[in-house]
C-alpha cells in the first residue's frame, strides 16, 4: 500500500482527493492537512510515501520544495508555477533521487485535448487559446492554458499568419505566450474547460475538452499517487507518466 497525504484536504479539490484516495485499494489515505499544519512536522508524523499538494499558487512551490527536501514524492496540482521554479525543483527532485509530476491538469481528457493540440500544431501553425474556470481560480491565465501553449509552439515548426494587433480596448486579443493568443473566462458555474481553435485554408479544427465535475480529476491523481515512486525525476506534466 502506498501511504498518501494531502496538502489542502479541507479545499473542494481536496475532498475530493480525499475521497478518491481513500477509495483506492492500491492507496492508503493517512490524513489531510491544511494551513493550520506545519508540512514538514506533518509529513514527519504521518510518514506518507506521496504527499498530493492542492494548496493554492503563493505558496506552491515552497510546499513542494519541502516536500521534496523531506524525501517524499510530490504529486503538484497546485498552479501558478514559473519555469524558473520548475527547474529548480527538478534539480532539487535529482539530488534527492525522489520522484514527483507537477501537473497543470489532472484529467485524463485534458491531457489528451492538450496531446491532440500539439499534434495539430504540426500542421496548422494558426492558433488560439480560450480556457474557462471558477471566478475563484486565484490565477490567470490557467496552468493548462500556459502548458499548452508551450506544447504547441514546441511542436510547430510552420510561420503563422500575420495579424492585426490594433487593439480598439486594450487586453482584446488576449495574453500572447511565444505567439499563441490565450483567453481567459471567469464565470460562476464553471469548473474547467479549454478550447484550442485551429485555423487553415478554408477550414478550422476545433478541439475541446470540459470538466463537468472536481471528480473528473481524480484517476489522474490517484494514477499519479500510484506511479511518482517509481522514478527519481520531477516531471512536469502528467502525460509523462501516462507513456
Amino acid at each position: 500500500m502506498i501511504r498518501v497525504m494531502i496538502n489542502g484536504a479541507k479545499g473542494r479539490m481536496g475532498a475530493e482527493a480525499v475521497k478518491a484516495v481513500s477509495q483506492d485499494p492500491e492507496l492508503e489515505f493517512v490524513g489531510g492537512i491544511g494551513r493550520e499544519h506545519d508540512l514538514a512536522t506533518m509529513i514527519q508524523e504521518l510518514r506518507p510515501d506521496v504527499v498530493v499538494e492542492l494548496t493554492v499558487a503563493s505558496v506552491g512551490f515552497q510546499n513542494t520544495r519541502t516536500i521534496i527536501e523531506s524525501g517524499v514524492c510530490p504529486v503538484v496540482g497546485t498552479s501558478g508555477f514559473q519555469q524558473q521554479q520548475v527547474s529548480e525543483l527538478q534539480t532539487l527532485a535529482a539530488e534527492k533521487k525522489v520522484g514527483g509530476v507537477i501537473a497543470p491538469n489532472f484529467s485524463i481528457g485534458a491531457v489528451l485535448m492538450m496531446k491532440f493540440a500539439e499534434m495539430a500544431a504540426r500542421y496548422l501553425p494558426d492558433v488560439e487559446i480560450i480556457e474557462a474556470h471558477s471566478p475563484k481560480k486565484e490565477e490567470s491565465p490557467s496552468g493548462t492554458g500556459i502548458r499548452t501553449a508551450e506544447l504547441i509552439t514546441q511542436a510547430c515548426t510552420m510561420e503563422r499568419q500575420p495579424t492585426s494587433s490594433k487593439e480598439l480596448l486594450a487586453g482584446a486579443r488576449g495574453a500572447v505566450l511565444q505567439n499563441v493568443p490565450i483567453h481567459s473566462i471567469r464565470l460562476p458555474g464553471i469548473v474547467a474547460q479549454q478550447t484550442v481553435f485551429f485555423g487553415g485554408l478554408s477550414e478550422t479544427l476545433k478541439i475541446e475538452h470540459n470538466s463537468q465535475h472536481r471528480e473528473s480529476f481524480m484517476p489522474g491523481i490517484c494514477l499519479a499517487c500510484k506511479k511518482v515512486g517509481q522514478y527519481q525525476q520531477l516531471f512536469y506534466g502528467l502525460e509523462h507518466i501516462l507513456e
